[in-house]
């Protein structure tokens, strides 16, 4: 697997965490792979053969070759069905609402295609000029100003949205709501409506996968020495609240993770 990121034009970087891409030849692209929640929203561009996403056991979807990926609440399966070629836009969880009118949370667990969040035209238009261009660097700059010319000045991210999700960040996830809004209720419901609005999911939720992930982060790195270690440090309860939440977000225990060639690309990505 060969997978690289690329970092976003300076105007760009409060809303664009990184571009990536990822190649893998036909050969070692034949096995399921998990994906897991990353807290993030990303607008992808097939370039190689199709994608499968199974939604059972044997159901599955082709994904759409030009899409949005909403948030993520729980893990899903993908499939090429030969050679991986694939340009993506990582935005941060505020960052996709400032480029489209559509609600966030109605994207949430799904695929949607970018002609029905940009229209027909200047979708086709935007696929086509990242199907054609020659590298890397000549995708970024399409994407880009694509990006700045659907930029609303006038859609800022709203503070308090952006300020929680800072915190949780800066936290890795341990940061209780209540404790970011000074215990301020009336807060409460306001900032659960916004977040519905401008990231898809819930403060709350946000904030396990924000957690996990930094947990998950330690565990493929090997920077702790059990899993107790790794849970006190990410602040869950205990061990046992660690491995409940991690197989809520994965389906497998910490341990079997990192046996699971099932995970292989989700590694690849948390590393």
């Amino acid at each position: 697997m060969n997978f690289q990121t690329f970092q976003p034009h300076p105007d760009l970087d409060a809303l664009v965490n990184f571009y990536w891409t990822l190649e893998v030849p036909a050969e070692a692209a034949s096995q399921k792979q998990q994906l897991i929640p990353d807290g993030c929203i990303e607008m992808a561009f097939i370039l190689g053969d199709d994608i499968k996403r199974y939604l059972s056991e044997d159901e599955f979807i082709l994904q759409p070759r030009a899409m949005v990926l909403g948030q993520r609440t729980y893990p899903f399966y993908i499939e090429a069905v030969g050679h991986v070629n694939t340009f993506a836009v990582t935005f941060y969880p505020y960052g996709f609402a400032n480029f489209i009118d559509e609600p966030i949370n109605n994207l949430v667990n799904k695929e949607t295609p970018i002609d029905r969040l940009f229209g027909e035209i200047p979708a086709k238009e935007l696929e086509a000029s990242i199907i054609k261009a020659s590298d890397t660097e000549q995708r970024i700059e399409i994407i880009e100003a694509f990006l700045f010319d659907r930029l609303n000045d006038q859609s800022a991210i709203d503070q308090i949205v952006k300020t929680t999700i800072d915190t949780l960040l800066s936290t890795k996830g341990g940061a209780p709501i209540k404790t970011i809004l000074n215990n301020d209720h009336s807060k409460r419901r306001q900032l659960e409506r916004k977040f519905l609005k401008q990231i898809g999911i819930s403060p709350k939720q946000l904030g396990k996968v924000i957690r996990l992930q930094a947990a998950l982060k330690m565990v493929l790195n090997e920077e702790a020495d059990n899993l107790t270690n790794i849970a006190y440090e990410n602040e869950y309860y205990d061990q046992a609240h660690f491995i409940k939440d991690f197989k809520e977000f994965t389906g497998v225990s910490p341990k079997a993770f990192l046996t699971d060639e099932k995970m292989a690309l989700s590694s690849l990505f948390y590393k």
